[in-house]
């Protein structure tokens, strides 16, 4: 049974939600952030990099205070306004290829994610998850939503386009040309079939997200034994998410690119390689894979097909038959040497959504010497490998969609 919760929001101002809305900072170029910073004193940015105010760079614990203390001065100038009753809030994306993504803001159950009713099919790094610990605990606020999946859900549907009828509380359109709305749910009706919806299914899964999921029990656990008056209506029982039907969710590959052969010349190389695939050179023209258990391959200016040699494999778990495993299995590790994908700086990663010309450019550029190439995994993989408690290699996925931070956010 999985527990959703209305929040009251903070959100910007209807009239500058677009000047506040960001991308995730690491996504933006120096340059590009740059001319946010120095030209549009709204963005949501200069929160999250405090330090651009004394044209300094500021890190840890200094920045997490400045962090908070930039948030309270955005609140302070009506920046951003607290809802006053606890909501839903629908969210719809329209972006330039014209795909559409509806799903709801909500808060989740920490408890659920603990137990499993919320499942998780990527690792986490300690590391991280301490990090992004400490800055919750210092800011008070999380505004970027965990991308949850559910199934299609009929009642819940049939809200969302009721609800989409009204006019939208926010609507923008980003340099990106991506379209966004907002609809804000506060009808104790509409909330109650929402909430019932939700406790009618048994799990939800983690799309994007893991680290902040993960950081917020850590938060909760913390803030629990710190507070002697804790009861279970404390807003860090929960944690903001996006939740999405899995119909409308986007899941595209990962190119992995390979600095070296690992002491290999290139006809050792594909030696090895011939005794578990089927090799075709393809030649100049670039090729992608249509099928699981193929790949591409772009070597030394030309592209290969690789077809596994399935009679001489035997798939024994769900994360097995996954290509992004299949491909570490078979090659990454045993004959390129790669055993840490997280950690080994030999192998980069590139985004399927991207065209594979990219990848033979990175190729070309002789930065890598090696580039591989899958289809997309599927919801359902994604969900067996959840199911079974394991776990998938790191840029398994690439997962759409992708929310602007800045437009919801919870605090605690």
């Amino acid at each position: 049974m999985a527990k959703v919760i209305p929040f009251k929001a903070v959100r910007p101002t209807r009239a500058i939600v677009g000047l506040v809305a960001s991308r995730s900072y690491q996504s933006y170029t120096q340059p590009e952030r740059k001319a946010r910073l120095d030209y549009n004193p709204f963005s949501f940015l200069h929160i999250v990099n405090p330090g651009y105010k004394y044209d300094k760079v500021i890190s840890g614990k200094e920045r997490y205070k400045l962090v908070k203390n930039r948030y309270q001065e955005f609140k302070e100038d009506g920046i951003f306004v607290k809802d006053k009753k606890a909501s839903f809030y629908i969210y719809r994306i329209v972006d330039r290829d014209n795909q559409i993504f509806n799903g709801i803001v909500a808060a989740v159950s920490v408890e659920d994610y603990k137990n499993d009713v919320i499942k998780k099919h990527e690792d986490t790094i300690q590391s991280r998850e301490i990090i992004f610990k400490d800055y919750l605990k210092t800011v008070g606020f999380n505004a970027e939503p965990v991308l949850l999946t559910y199934p299609d859900n009929e009642n819940i549907s049939i809200i969302i386009s009721e609800i989409q009828k009204q006019r939208a509380e926010f609507e923008f359109t980003t340099t990106f040309r991506d379209t966004h709305y907002l609809w804000q749910i506060d009808n104790e009706n509409d909330i109650r079939v929402i909430s019932d919806a939700f406790a009618e299914m048994d799990v939800l899964y983690i799309a994007d997200g893991h680290h902040r999921s993960s950081s917020s029990a850590l938060l909760q656990e913390e803030l629990k034994a710190d507070n002697k008056n804790h009861t279970d209506k404390d807003t860090y029982n929960s944690f903001m998410s996006f939740l999405i039907p899995e119909s409308e969710l986007r899941l595209h590959e990962f190119y992995r690119v390979i600095k070296d052969l690992n002491g290999l010349t290139k006809e050792e190389f594909l030696i090895e390689l011939d005794t578990i695939y089927r090799i075709e050179n393809r030649g100049i023209m670039p090729y992608k894979p249509s099928k699981a258990h193929h790949f591409s391959m772009y070597l030394d200016g030309e592209f290969y097909s690789l077809y596994l040699r399935k009679n001489n494999y035997e798939f024994k778990t769900s994360l097995e038959v996954l290509d992004a495993q299949l491909l570490y299995d078979t090659i990454l590790k045993p004959i390129l040497g790669i055993d840490d994908l997280r950690n080994n700086t030999r192998i980069d990663y590139l985004s399927g959504k991207k065209d594979i010309v990219n990848l033979k450019s990175m190729i070309d550029s002789q930065e890598f010497q090696v580039g591989f190439g899958m289809i997309p995994a599927t919801i359902d993989q994604m969900k067996a490998i959840a199911d079974d408690g394991l776990k998938m290699p790191p840029k398994s996925t690439y997962i759409e969609p992708k929310l602007r931070s800045g437009v919801t956010i919870y605090e605690f």
